[in-house]
């Protein structure tokens, strides 16, 4: 929360820039004294002045950052590029604008990861509620589900077992599997193996789900990036769902990402394999590549909304 503060004292009034934030369940305040009665808005002082409070903002968090994810400076440059970020949005005002294109961009490598080959031109039609003319209409519908899942992560959903079994619903409502048969309903009952590694047993996925939700209750004020990759980590591991794993769980860790004030993170098409072979590794315990990878497809995620955010208008 960013505002300018106006003090009197003596017959003078003062001006100054305040920010306040939290970070890993600690309180954090930027106080810039302004001048005297400076006819400057908020929005106004933030371009003018944002490199200056994205580094006093990082300056205050870097003591923080988890040396287990330092890879030369990737780790302070995914940090300080969500942080300018923010202070970008914030001082033009335009967060759902932005936040539409850059969803467009997540269904569009999310759903492509696990096979689709929707044109993002038939996408954009989509998005504007008119009709395609794509032949594929199960890659339609899930793209429709797609939009309707996040709508429903960012305004609904909370961290249970019941709101991740609807969050899966809604993405594969009437959605046909490659075998040919409807997405079943509720948790797999069948064994899954996925590039050569076991899931969990389809008896234990509640038990394993609950466990999950109790660490991650336990663990909210760890630093965010690496509590959502860790979620997603052992969510796949899981793999609770027949089909549709992945995409729920991009989403669930984007949750997390978003409660703490991230910019959301996509995981780029062109960069399938490495993505599939970083969770393989991490399964056998090779944590470096997958963390790695992660902060890679942040970074590159946050370029992709800079941009974007800087396109576009007021």
């Amino acid at each position: 929360m960013s505002y300018i503060e106006r003090k009197s004292k003596n017959g003078e009034t003062y001006s100054y820039f305040v920010k306040k934030f939290s970070f890993m369940g600690k309180q954090f305040k930027i106080n810039n004294y302004l001048g005297k009665t400076p006819l400057i808005s908020k929005e106004e002082y933030l371009q003018k002045n944002i490199e200056k409070i994205t580094n006093q903002e990082f300056e205050l968090k870097k003591p923080f950052l988890p040396k287990e994810l330092s890879y030369g400076d990737l780790l302070e440059k995914t940090e300080r590029n969500a942080i300018y970020l923010n202070n970008l949005m914030d001082a033009k005002q335009n967060h759902s604008i932005v936040e539409k294109e850059i969803v467009k961009e997540f269904v569009f490598n999310s759903n492509n990861l696990e096979g689709s080959k929707l044109p993002k031109a038939e996408l954009e039609k989509i998005f504007e509620n008119k009709k395609s003319s794509y032949a594929n209409k199960n890659e339609i519908l899930e793209a429709e589900n797609s939009i309707k899942a996040f709508k429903y992560l960012k305004e609904e959903f909370y961290f249970s077992i019941p709101q991740i079994k609807k969050l899966y619903k809604i993405l594969s409502n009437g959605l046909v599997m490659e075998t040919g048969d409807y997405y079943p309903a509720g948790f797999r009952k069948t064994e899954i193996v996925v590039g050569n590694e076991k899931t969990t047993n389809p008896w234990l996925i509640k038990e394993e789900l609950q466990n999950l939700l109790k660490w991650f209750k336990e663990n909210k004020k760890t630093y965010a990036l690496k509590l959502a990759f860790d979620f997603h980590l052992r969510y796949e591991s899981i793999h609770p769902f027949r089909d549709a794993n992945g995409r729920t769980g991009r989403l669930i860790m984007n949750k997390i990402l978003l409660q703490n004030k991230y910019p959301l993170m996509l995981v780029f098409k062109d960069n399938k394999q490495a993505y599939f072979t970083a969770i393989k590794k991490a399964q056998e315990n090779k944590n470096k590549k997958y963390y790695q990878f992660m902060l890679e497809q942040q970074l590159k995620s946050y370029q992709l909304t800079k941009k974007i955010t800087e396109q576009s208008p007021f």
